[in-house]
């Protein structure tokens, strides 16, 4: 499996994640764990400018369906 492979495995497992449980992965479940880190090191690849460019609009996608599910404080 090359790496392009296993990127492309990753982010379709973590789109499949937020299409059915409607959230983003969580640092807080063990379960999750390694979906939100991928997630956080991509955010920080591609704020250094080190994200190959045909990788940087999917993960855009991906950023844009997470901010549909951010959470909402109840309190303000």
């Amino acid at each position: 499996m090359t790496q392009e492979e296993r990127w492309l495995a990753k982010y379709d497992e973590i789109m499949a994640f937020m299409a059915e449980n409607h959230r983003r992965p969580s640092k807080y479940y063990l379960e999750e764990r390694n979906n939100w880190n991928w997630m956080r090191h991509q955010q920080k690849l591609m704020g250094k400018g080190e994200m190959k460019a045909e990788r940087i609009e999917m993960f855009e996608k991906l950023l844009d369906l997470c901010g549909e599910y951010r959470r909402v404080n109840q309190w303000g």
